[in-house]
C-alpha cells in the first residue's frame, strides 16, 4: 500500500514537472512568434530571421559587453527568449572600437564582416538601427536651442547634423534642427539616451521599421554613385489595350467625344 502511494506521488510530481516544462517551452515559442518588431540587436547582427536561426542564446555577447548594454530576453518580455538586445534609453551602445561582443559569438549570428573594413574592426559600420526625430515634441523644432542629441552623437556632423533655419515667429532667432543621416547613423542610441524630454523625442528603431525604401523605379540622375543601387534592377513591361497602339493614334482617336 505504501509503495503504491509513493509511486502515485512520484508520478504526479513528474507530471507537474513535465507540464511546467511544457509551459516554459510554449512560452518561449509564443515569445518568438509574437516578438516585438522594434527589438534592437547588438552590432553585426544578421537580419532578424537569420539571427534567430543562428543565435544559440549562449549569452557570450552579453558577458563581453563592458557597459552592460546588452541584455538577454526573459520570459514575458515579448522578445525571443534568451536572445540579446538593448534599450538605448536605459543603456545605449557606447561604440567600443574593439567591439568585444561580436568576435565572441560562436555561430556568427553576430557577423564580424558586417562591422569590419579591410579586415579591421570598424564600429562605424554597425547598423543596429536608425535614429528618428519626433519633430512635434523635439524642443529644438519649437525654437528652444537644444543640441543634446547632436553633441552626444559619436559621429558628429555625420550621423546627426544641425540644420539652421530662421525662426519666423521671433524674427531674430534661428532653429537648430537635428537631422539624421541614415548613411552614417549606426543606431547606437547615445542620442536617445541624451534627449532632455520626458519621453525621448529622438529614438532608435530597427532600420527596416524606421526607414523607407525607394525601390528600383527611381534614380538620382545627378548622382553617378546611385546607379550602383539599381545596377541589378530588371525591367517589366505591361501591355494593355491602349499601350498596344501608337501614342499618336490614341491621342487622335476622339471616339465618343465627337459623337457627343
Amino acid at each position: 500500500m505504501e509503495k503504491t502511494r509513493r509511486e502515485f506521488i512520484l508520478s504526479t510530481t513528474r507530471a507537474i514537472g513535465l507540464a511546467a516544462l511544457g509551459g516554459l517551452l510554449w512560452s518561449a515559442y509564443v515569445d518568438e512568434v509574437t516578438a516585438n518588431a522594434l527589438i534592437l540587436r547588438p552590432p553585426g547582427a544578421l537580419d532578424e530571421a537569420d539571427f534567430l536561426r543562428q543565435c544559440i542564446k549562449c549569452g557570450m555577447c552579453v558577458e563581453a559587453c563592458p557597459y552592460d548594454t546588452l541584455k538577454l530576453a526573459t520570459a514575458g518580455s515579448n522578445r525571443p527568449l534568451g536572445t540579446p538586445y538593448f534599450e538605448p534609453r536605459e543603456v545605449p551602445c557606447y561604440m567600443c572600437p574593439e567591439i568585444p561582443c561580436v568576435p565572441v559569438c560562436p555561430t556568427d549570428a553576430l557577423d564580424i564582416t558586417k562591422v569590419s573594413t579591410n579586415n579591421q574592426l570598424d564600429i562605424n559600420k554597425a547598423q543596429m538601427g536608425i535614429a528618428v526625430v519626433d519633430t512635434k515634441n523635439c524642443v529644438a523644432f519649437w525654437g528652444i536651442q537644444c543640441d543634446a542629441c547632436y553633441r552626444a552623437c559619436p559621429l558628429l556632423d555625420k550621423a546627426i547634423f544641425l540644420e539652421y533655419t530662421k525662426n519666423e515667429r521671433t524674427g531674430k532667432h534661428a532653429f537648430l534642427k537635428p537631422i539624421v543621416d541614415s548613411d552614417y547613423c549606426t543606431g547606437c542610441g547615445l542620442c536617445e539616451r541624451a534627449c532632455v524630454t520626458q519621453e525621448a523625442a529622438i529614438f532608435v528603431l530597427p532600420r527596416e521599421v524606421g526607414m523607407g525604401r525607394v525601390g528600383d523605379h527611381y534614380i538620382k540622375g545627378w548622382d553617378k554613385s546611385d546607379e550602383k543601387r539599381v545596377e541589378n534592377a530588371t525591367a517589366k513591361t505591361t501591355t494593355t489595350e491602349i499601350s498596344s497602339r501608337k501614342a499618336v493614334d490614341s491621342l487622335n482617336d476622339m471616339g465618343d467625344l465627337l459623337n457627343d
